[in-house]
């Protein structure tokens, strides 16, 4: 009998340890699995990186081939195209640099009215501009800083540039400026365009009306004129009067595209970036880019591009 209860103890003992053996086997299975669902996502993720990528790439291709002309002939200032690659619809839409806002090149003047058209105080638009430019101004030899001062006094960290503006995105530092005001300034506004004066042939309303001078009757004659015939740069310039200065009829080296990725597997990427022309063998260079990879970015753009 004593035999017996030994036997049944034993077996009870090896039950209990097959049970833990399996509880065990059961948990180490259920851990692999999430790690093997983790691993497909990560290269699922890092896959799409790869093939939006190339998409953009490929997009920024067509497009300096679009604007590069021979040199007797002007390049398209804007225009929009659609291609299909890698199992992915993309639509692309690019604009001159030149119809956006130089925060580098342009005028008093031409700030406060892009800050007026935005829809702030003239008052308050002509000191936004002044702050500006200052940002923008190398310091005065010899003596105390005035504009470093200003910072200070306003409780900043940090000093002005006192230099070219290296981004847009510096607008925000810009003493003074409210920061609603510059996130919609940030739509309209370039480093790259190189130019004093607007084109008139590319340009947005928004940028049109900053022009100084410009009333709401002379920017809708303006955009009649330019509907009517969208290459005849000088008749719209013409049409400014005094104010030709903020003006241009020349296209910029350097151009914006707007790029959204529709993947077959439901994923969307918006991007965008600005080239300019290359050298030699390299058809163009990209000066800017950003996309949505990481995040969404700020900025009319990416509405746009997903339009």
């Amino acid at each position: 009998m004593s035999r017996v209860r030994r036997n049944r103890g034993s077996e009870g003992f090896a039950v209990v340890a097959v049970l833990w053996i399996v509880g065990a086997l059961a948990a180490l299975a259920a851990v692999y699995a999430a790690y093997l669902v983790n691993t497909t996502r990560a290269f699922a993720a890092n896959d799409d990186r790869i093939r939006a990528e190339a998409a953009i790439s490929a997009a920024l291709a067509l497009t300096a081939n679009a604007v590069d002309t021979p040199k007797d002939k002007q390049a398209p200032g804007r225009g929009r195209f659609r291609f299909r690659l890698d199992r992915a619809d993309i639509k692309v839409r690019f604009l001159s640099e030149g119809a956006r806002i130089d925060l580098n090149a342009a005028s008093k003047e031409l700030l406060a009215g892009l800050f007026t058209a935005l829809g702030a105080p003239a008052d308050k638009a002509k000191e936004y501009a002044d702050n500006v430019v200052a940002w923008r101004t190398p310091p005065q030899t010899g003596g105390v800083d005035k504009e470093v001062s200003l910072y200070r006094a306003a409780g900043l960290t940090y000093d002005p540039r006192q230099a070219p503006f290296a981004s847009t995105d510096e607008l925000r530092l810009v003493r003074g400026l409210p920061q609603a005001l510059v996130s919609r300034a940030l739509a309209y506004t370039t480093v790259f365009s190189g130019e004093a004066g607007i084109d008139v042939m590319d340009a947005p309303p928004m940028v049109l009306a900053a022009l100084p001078g410009v009333t709401p009757d002379r920017l809708t004659a303006l955009l009649r004129q330019r509907e009517a015939d969208p290459e005849d740069g000088k008749a719209l310039i013409a049409m400014l009067g005094p104010e030709q200065t903020n003006a241009s009829a020349k296209r910029s080296k350097a151009t914006r595209s707007l790029i959204h990725i529709a993947f077959d597997n439901g994923r969307h990427v918006a991007a965008e970036a600005v080239i300019a022309g290359g050298k030699g063998e390299t058809p163009y260079r990209v000066l800017a880019w950003r996309d949505d990879l990481d995040g969404a970015f700020a900025g009319e753009e990416a509405e746009m591009a997903l339009r």
